[in-house]
């Protein structure tokens, strides 16, 4: 059963694309960072995505149901009535996936792209009937991201979304989202401002036209990058991934801690957590105001349910 009050990236990503602004996806990583991400939309009036990966998972110490848990409660707490999807991000196994729509998740994401272009279609498939039985959506990835320490090789081109494949790949998986490759990495920046392909991305838009598409690696791009890529005829770009500069921001007020679990997290002492936690706050407006545009935006979305 879905979080309540959560919306699928569908219901979310579709006034995006319409209106010329995007959703930002914050990986809040941390259960008490899942407040002030929230925070920061109530605040501005804006949808938010929040979401987690099967990565992160296994990284901070946590199962789907203890991030939906820190969701609910958040949301509860703040009283909030912004639209919200609570997406599972990258994730491979099924069984993860699984449970994360068991524990309320309204959205997930098969990253099936390590895969051949049939095998990636068939696990992308069976994740869609699954996802679709419980009105959950589901984002899929064609193409492939590197990581930022490994840019700017030779063959790059050869990890991007190819259009015509992209077409295809949604035509016969069902996915109703599309997370592609046009030259972004997870991870943060060693270039000022990486190379972006934008006309292979509005080759994409053009075969494309009612699907949301996304970009993952948005922290460390500069801002006018990603207006470009929102921005484009057609809608371009409509949900933008953002997980390393919230954490690295939080680690930062806290004088450069190191990465730790949520739980040891929960145990700092509390001054300090609250500078932490107020540093997420205004990353997350800033990225909200001044990266994907979608403050005020909150009456474009279906409302939040209650």
């Amino acid at each position: 059963m879905k979080l309540p009050q959560a919306l699928t990236l569908t219901e979310l990503l579709l006034p995006a694309q319409r209106h010329g602004y995007a959703v930002a996806a914050f990986s809040a990583r941390y259960r008490a960072c899942v407040k002030p991400v929230l925070q920061a939309a109530v605040e501005l009036r804006s949808p938010v995505i929040v979401e987690i990966s099967q990565r992160e998972l296994g990284w901070f110490g946590l199962s789907p149901r203890d991030f939906r848990d820190a969701v609910e409660e958040a949301a509860r707490e703040l009283r909030s009535d912004v639209p919200l999807c609570l997406h599972l991000d990258h994730s491979w196994d099924f069984e993860v996936i699984r449970a994360a729509i068991e524990a309320g998740f309204s959205s997930v994401m098969i990253d099936a792209s390590a895969q051949d272009f049939e095998e990636n279609i068939r696990q992308t498939r069976r994740v869609v009937e699954f996802a679709h039985a419980h009105n959950v959506s589901v984002e899929a990835e064609l193409g492939k991201l590197t990581t930022t320490d490994q840019m700017e090789t030779d063959g790059d081109e050869a990890l991007y979304t190819v259009p015509e494949e992209a077409q295809e790949f949604v035509e016969r998986s069902g996915c109703d989202v599309l997370a592609v490759s046009i030259g972004t990495a997870h991870g943060v920046y060693p270039v000022q401002n990486p190379k972006i392909d934008f006309e292979r991305l509005a080759a994409i838009r053009r075969l494309l036209p009612e699907t949301p598409l996304v970009l993952h690696g948005g922290s460390g791009l500069p801002a006018e990058t990603v207006h470009r890529a929102i921005e484009l005829p057609g809608g371009g770009i409509s949900k933008m991934n953002i997980a390393t500069d919230l954490e690295n921001a939080m680690l930062s007020a806290m004088g450069g801690l190191k990465r730790m679990t949520s739980a040891d997290l929960d145990q700092l002492e509390p001054d300090l957590l609250a500078a932490g936690l107020n540093a997420v706050k205004d990353e997350a407006r800033d990225k909200i105001q001044n990266f994907v545009r979608s403050a005020g935006r909150a009456q474009a979305c279906p409302p939040a349910r209650t």
